[in-house]
């Protein structure tokens, strides 16, 4: 047994690390991937959950009766009440127990998979997806908040690596699975719901039984509903406004009026809110730091391009192309293979180099480039040539995508991970679904406008079509009608690469102005290693917390990071036990400030 620190040493893992070091950190990694399935397994599902809706919506809403507007709406549900549970869930974690938590979203999750498979009409499906959407952002949060708070940020980067895996396989299976199951005659599409209940089922045995996470419990915490409410309220109605005007009004009416001067209040109010409140949802103080709040810029531009391409290239091969969902499925497939190898990659570029913006500032590029690429297909584009344009979009995803939320991580304290992490979720999905909802109404004027085209060039009358043509369900309409919306559908998903396009520009803009950190190899930086760090940048100059120099790097107690199965650390080799307690005892204080 004396051998196997020596033999642990040997691997690159623990390269630099004394014999004790390294059978210590073996023993962490080992707890930790007790825990690590069941995490990994409920992210798994709750993204798997999307990626089936999104390419099996053409065939479950032409079955349960729905238009173009409760298409996106079905999508945008879920990812709204996504978005709102972000902030609030994310800032739970810092006060309360991180298991219980994880373990109810799990619940409220199935209980909404459940619901939604048992859905008679599109009304009824929307309404239960939001129950879906709240369980599905609450466990996708707590899972990086429980990673987060287990693993230190270096050594962060090899599990990303794991996390990112699992998120671009889901990505990758969701919509091929998706398909397979509205193919299957004895399936059908409520299937798409139900098959999520047993892997959430394990998922919960596993955490129940192996998690344990360290929590920080303050006194006297309040949670700040009222900022809660306030943040939902102003994107429900910012969502509500793309969703119908100039549809059921006018862009310049009084309902647009109404809907965005009561987000901008509800905004303002909000922002009131969280400054006098001591526990606010979502901590003014993280979107003041420079990283942070160029990461949120970036991370809308991320979540927009991620939703509307999944959702609308489900559209543009079934409709457009007129391919089965499965064959859809793998259509998508070049995008999500570039996801999974390229975040796979990226984690552990990421871990062992200790920088992320690289791989960031490359990542959201590619974005960028694919995504200008896809402005060309067509009704008539070759596949081949878009499957290398969605290749390229898949590996900018999955280089960027965790390792945006793993630089905010790095910027803020362990008592603010959860915040900070939210904070990021929240905007990400806000910009999915905001991107969903505006691409979405951008798509279907175009397509309207070209069906009216098209018609009139088969010489048929657009004015007798209107209602027709309204439905997605092509099976009722004659043939001159379907291949005119074939083509319509088709030839106008260009105009939402387009606008996307833009909007990933502005993302390469926010990653090129955000500086570039270490990946600190703990938590919190000791006020010793804070003070030697701004002593060396001079006078007035704030130091970032990875940006350690060797000597401060020296002060670093690795002592103070938790264990996963929440025992006591081992000391430091060397170090002894008073500077250890005096350093725990520190970062007591800081947290109760």
């Amino acid at each position: 047994m004396r051998s196997r620190p020596k033999d642990l040493t040997q691997r690159r893992a623990y390269a630099g690390m004394t014999p004790e070091q390294a059978e210590v950190a073996h023993a962490e990694h080992r707890q930790i991937l007790k825990v690590l399935p069941g995490l990994l397994l409920a992210m798994f599902v709750s993204t798997l959950s999307m990626m089936i809706v999104g390419n099996a919506l053409p065939v479950i809403v032409g079955e349960i009766g729905g238009t173009q507007q409760q298409y996106t709406w079905i999508v945008t549900a879920s990812i709204l009440a996504s978005t709102v549970a972000t902030p609030i869930v994310g800032k739970l974690a810092d006060l309360f127990d991180k298991k219980r938590l994880l373990l109810g979203s799990i619940a409220v999750f199935a209980v909404g998979s459940l619901l939604a498979g048992m859905s008679v009409s599109a009304g009824m499906l929307i309404a239960v997806r939001v129950l879906q959407g709240l369980g599905m952002g609450a466990i996708m949060v707590l899972v990086q908040i429980t990673i987060a708070s287990i693993i230190p940020p270096r050594q962060r980067g090899r599990y990303n690596g794991y996390l990112g895996s699992v998120m671009a396989t889901s990505t990758v299976a969701g919509p091929l699975v998706g398909g397979i199951i509205v193919d299957v005659e004895w399936l059908g599409w409520r299937w798409c719901f139900w098959a999520m209940l047993p892997f959430m089922a394990v998922a919960l045995v596993v955490l129940w039984k192996n998690l344990q996470v360290p929590t920080v419990r303050r006194p006297g915490v309040r949670v700040d509903w009222a900022g809660a409410v306030l943040v939902s309220l102003a994107a429900t109605l910012l969502l509500l406004w793309i969703s119908f005007a100039d549809h059921s009004f006018a862009w310049l009416s009084w309902q647009t009026a109404a809907l965005l001067s009561g987000a901008v209040l509800a905004s303002v109010a909000f922002v009131l809110v969280e400054r006098r409140t001591p526990e606010p949802v979502v901590p003014l103080h993280i979107l003041t730091e420079r990283n942070t709040a160029l990461a949120i810029v970036a991370s809308l531009a991320v979540g927009t391009v991620m939703f509307g391409n999944n959702i609308f290239l489900g559209q543009y091969f079934q409709i457009g192309r007129g391919f089965t969902p499965t064959a859809s499925g793998w259509m998508i497939l070049p995008l999500m293979l570039g996801l999974l190898v390229s975040s796979t990659v990226s984690g552990n570029l990421v871990s062992r180099s200790g920088r992320w913006k690289p791989h960031v500032l490359g990542g959201v590029t590619l974005l960028a480039v694919g995504v200008g690429l896809l402005v060309s297909i067509r009704a008539t584009t070759p596949l081949p040539l878009i499957a290398g344009f969605l290749l390229i979009a898949g590996l900018g995803l999955g280089a960027s995508m965790q390792n945006l939320v793993l630089a905010v991580q790095n910027s803020n304290s362990l008592a603010n991970v959860g915040a900070a992490t939210s904070t990021v979720t929240f905007f990400r999905t806000l910009g999915g679904a905001v991107g969903i909802q505006l691409l979405g109404a951008i798509y279907a004027h175009r397509v309207t406008s070209l069906t009216v085209e098209e018609l009139g060039a088969r010489g048929i009358d657009p004015g007798q079509m209107d209602a027709q043509s309204s439905s997605l369900d092509l099976s009722v309409l004659p043939p001159p009608v379907v291949e005119a919306i074939r083509d319509a559908y088709g030839n106008g998903v260009s105009t939402v690469f387009l606008i996307a396009a833009g909007i990933a520009v502005l993302g390469v803009i926010a990653v090129l102005l955000m500086r570039s950190t270490m990946l600190r190899s703990t938590w919190d930086v000791p006020e010793p290693a804070r003070q030697a760090l701004e002593d060396d940048a001079g006078p007035g100059t704030a130091a970032a917390p990875g940006d350690l120099t060797p000597a401060a790097t020296a002060m670093v107690d690795r002592s103070a990071v938790p264990r996963a199965d929440g025992a006591e650390p081992a000391p430091e080799h060397g170090a002894p036990r008073s500077s250890r307690h005096a350093s725990q005892a520190s970062a007591g204080r800081k947290s109760s400030e």
